[in-house]
């Protein structure tokens, strides 16, 4: 998915880039940092665990650039496996763009259609929390 955000990639980067902030504008009930990265606490390395809507898992971040790339997967707790996911920001003249790509197989099969239409909602509302957070006061 993509979406086209009104502010520099570092002020996005903040919002992205701050684990335990990301209920402030994905729709999480808590996201809790369990392991520090190396060298920066919610870089590569970092393990956090998500609580969602019935569902608790466990993340990595795999990659970090700060500014430009994060990338994480799941290590446990989703009934998914295989799942990574890529979020890249790209500076533009009006503003980030923003595209966060997830690829995963469904534990069960026959359920992939349905978990990517979750995932997709999830990631969609997450892009539009995004922007009204960076619209606030002091957001960007």
């Amino acid at each position: 998915m993509e979406a086209q955000l009104p502010a520099n990639p570092r002020a996005v980067w903040r919002l992205l880039a701050d684990h335990e902030g990301m209920p402030r504008w994905m729709p999480l009930r808590e996201v809790v940092r369990r392991r520090a990265g190396v060298p920066d606490p919610n870089g590569a390395g970092a393990v956090r665990t998500v609580k969602s809507r019935g569902f608790v898992f466990d993340e990595e971040i795999v990659g970090w650039k700060p500014g430009e790339r994060l990338e994480y997967r799941i290590r446990s707790g989703a009934p998914l496996r295989e799942h990574r996911g890529v979020v890249r920001l790209v500076a533009e003249d009006t503003g980030t763009r923003i595209v966060w790509v997830v690829g995963f197989r469904p534990w069960i099969p026959g359920t992939g259609a349905l978990l990517e239409r979750q995932v997709r909602g999830l990631l969609r509302a997450g892009l539009d929390g995004l922007a009204r957070a960076l619209a606030r006061p002091g957001g960007g």
